[in-house]
């Protein structure tokens, strides 16, 4: 257990045309234990501060999912309610590092995401994807809840998709749905035609102003200036539910499967 808690990286890669790339990865289809998220959220920070940086593009690694959300082995290691509020926390962070973020983030999600990795989607500020990258909110199955992703989610695709997605948490949305609800901004048949649309973009936007570049995003994120402490609050919630016998149970089933 300790084993997969501990893997996973966060590398960080900036090409001629000022443009960061940070990729995150773990071998168990890019889940996130805590460690990965504090890292995560740091690069970005440190990333966006950075004078050599007009643009980010957020990715991770492989060809299949995105990212599969928290790390199981690490959320059935957690035995008391401090222990929960941190992990939890992490994705707090990791969605406070992308809204805080100077720079514009462009998402590229080539496979399926799940919980924490929705949240990811959300919180990038123009996202491209394949006709792979399925969705799902799997927490209330396990006996959580999206209580942390979950405003970056419904600012993102509104109240309507998100409960729907929060409350059918155990089917999949198709990356065609989230593209029609605007997760999604661009839905690609492969991933080389979707890194051809990215590469288009981040060309024409590494020519822009940082600064009205910087100033729009300050618009984009208008009115979630109390998401420090919302996401936080949040991370209690699920720090509490995750102790519970239900959600043990649901995890180690998920877990066996």
């Amino acid at each position: 257990m300790s084993e997969a808690i501990d893997q996973g990286h966060v590398i960080t890669t900036v090409d001629d045309r000022m443009v960061a790339t940070i990729e995150f990865g773990h071998p168990l289809s890019n889940s996130l234990p805590g460690a990965i998220l504090r890292k995560l959220a740091e690069t970005i920070t440190e990333v966006g501060n950075r004078s050599d940086v007009k643009l980010i593009v957020l990715r991770s690694e492989g060809t299949k999912a995105f990212c599969a959300g928290a790390s199981f082995d690490e959320l059935i290691s957690i035995k008391d309610l401090d222990t929960g509020k941190v992990f939890f926390s992490g994705f707090a962070m990791v969605i406070n590092a992308c809204r805080k973020c100077p720079k514009l983030i462009i998402g590229r999600v080539q496979g399926k995401a799940v919980g924490g990795g929705v949240g990811i989607a959300s919180a990038v500020d123009y996202c491209f994807a394949t006709k792979k990258a399925d969705v799902k909110l799997s927490e209330l199955a396990v006996g959580i809840g999206p209580f942390v992703v979950g405003p970056a989610v419904e600012r993102k695709i509104g109240l309507s998709a998100m409960s729907q997605l929060a409350i059918n948490a155990t089917e999949w949305q198709t990356a065609q749905w989230a593209y029609n609800n605007g997760l999604y901004a661009s839905l690609s048949d492969s991933e080389e035609m979707m890194d051809e649309e990215i590469d288009r973009l981040v060309t024409q936007l590494s020519k822009s102003s940082p600064e009205a570049m910087a100033e729009l995003k300050k618009i984009f994120w208008h009115g979630t200036e109390n998401w420090d402490t919302l996401l936080v609050e949040r991370a209690g919630i699920s720090g509490t539910l995750v102790l519970s016998d239900f959600t043990v149970n649901a995890i180690n089933a998920f877990k066996k499967n």
